[in-house]
């Protein structure tokens, strides 16, 4: 294994670990929902989740566009990004892709949870923007440190997914 796997490793390892915490830590403190118990209601209490989570979207897509404008690169065609432009655009194109997956999961997830634990909607959209921000930091660092981002990001979205099936099929 090179240096560079083990980094991706233990990156990986601890941003799942950080995530299963904080998404516990968060869900603990969140207030339940004031809301009725619809399926209208949760996804309505999920949506505005998803603002909060959309954040740092919008933030990427100001940064490219506004460092585009402000450089040579102004014409994509050409070829003339900085390096801190193309990790952006690279840390922009993945953002899109776990939001996604990030919404699906999370606007299924809030509809299959039992009542009183809609608070994890909150977490989730919460632990989603820390971990893309971490995700943007690390891939600027040093390519191989956008793991401990990605996987906690890409996994939260797995488990959302995956207990989002097992509710809906018990």
């Amino acid at each position: 294994m090179t240096r560079d796997q083990k980094i991706v490793g233990v990156g990986a390892v601890s941003g799942v670990a950080a995530m299963i915490v904080m998404v516990w830590l968060l869900a603990r403190d969140i207030p339940s929902p004031v809301i009725a118990d619809t399926p209208g209601d949760r996804i309505a209490y999920a949506a505005r989740w998803a603002v909060v989570a959309v954040l740092p979207l919008l933030l990427m897509v100001a940064a490219v566009g506004n460092a585009r404008a402000m450089s040579e690169a102004i014409d994509p065609t050409l070829g003339k990004e900085s390096r801190t432009m193309m990790i952006d655009g690279h840390v922009l194109d993945n953002t899109l892709q776990q939001f996604v997956l990030f919404l699906v999961a999370m606007l299924a997830l809030s509809v299959s949870l039992p009542f009183d634990r809609l608070s994890i909607i909150g977490a989730v959209a919460i632990t989603f923007v820390v971990t893309r921000v971490a995700f943007w930091i690390g891939y600027r660092i040093k390519p191989v440190y956008r793991a401990f981002g990605f996987a906690s990001t890409f996994y939260m979205n797995l488990g959302m997914l995956l207990a989002t099936l097992w509710l809906w099929l018990r």
